[in-house]
């Protein structure tokens, strides 16, 4: 996986089990159980697109190993145990029957290295995320739920399908301290430090380009927030965040529990 450029595969797969639970730790048990439940929620909310876009979170440790979905599979079809554990160099670790989504691992490989703070990252193609990708403008602070990212988001040109290890460098220096980066004409990234926290950023990500989206559509004239109140409210969700990061997360996670808790297997 070192080369300047990666390829696709093509490959038809099974599902279930990859790895003997007794060969990982009860925390990096922990991470998959909350990794397939975001990949469970994102398929629930349809925010998938077939079996491309991925969620990543980093095991800790100086190897700076971390767990992305197979390519291949769904997200309806992802569980703890078909999750892919990679090292920086694309390579995976462990028993798998599986290999990594190749654009995965230079968008998710680059920023994992590149920032202590980025536990977890998602990636995704939605509708309201692509259509917002396309605006020229950008995410507008129009609501209280665009405001949490004043300040706090990039954009990155795009380049074509993110097969280059070269484009790396410029997606981590375009991402810089954010917490989102919109990748213009493809989607949207959000970090969090953990899985619950990089999640709910993209939900209020998702409902503020949404809610910009159907603004604009009405042909009326837009309402803009003085800069020092969008300043202000977004500090205000900024500390808000900081502790618990995950109040939300369990919650989504019994929600799945009463729908289907195999995510867990």
């Amino acid at each position: 996986m070192s080369e300047a450029n990666i390829t696709f595969n093509s490959f038809e797969l099974p599902i279930g089990r990859t790895i003997n639970a007794g060969n990982i730790s009860a925390q990096e048990q922990g991470m998959r159980i909350d990794l397939a439940a975001a990949y469970r929620l994102c398929a629930l909310f349809g925010w998938d697109d077939l079996i491309y876009s991925h969620i990543s979170v980093r095991i800790p440790g100086p190897e700076h190993h971390f767990l992305i979905n197979p390519l291949g599979l769904g997200f309806d079809e992802i569980t703890a145990s078909n999750l892919v554990k990679i090292d920086l160099e694309g390579n995976v670790i462990g028993e798998s029957i599986y290999q990594p989504n190749a654009p995965g691992f230079v968008i998710h490989g680059g920023i994992h290295m590149a920032r202590e703070d980025a536990g977890a990252i998602l990636h995704l193609h939605t509708e309201a995320g692509i259509a917002l990708s396309m605006c020229q403008d950008g995410l507008l602070p129009l609501s209280q739920h665009a405001m949490r990212f004043y300040g706090r988001i990039g954009y990155h040109d795009y380049e074509g399908i993110a097969l280059s290890m070269e484009e790396r460098s410029r997606i981590i220096a375009n991402l810089g301290q954010n917490a989102a980066l919109i990748f213009r004409n493809h989607g949207t990234l959000t970090i969090g430090k953990t899985i619950g926290h990089a999640f709910v950023e993209m939900f209020y990500l998702e409902k503020a380009a949404r809610s910009q989206l159907l603004a604009q559509a009405s042909g009326q004239q837009l309402s803009i927030p003085r800069a020092e109140i969008s300043a202000l409210t977004n500090s205000q969700w900024v500390n808000d965040i900081q502790s618990p990061l995950s109040r939300e997360w369990p919650s989504l996670l019994r929600r799945l529990d009463r729908l289907d808790p195999s995510y867990r297997y």
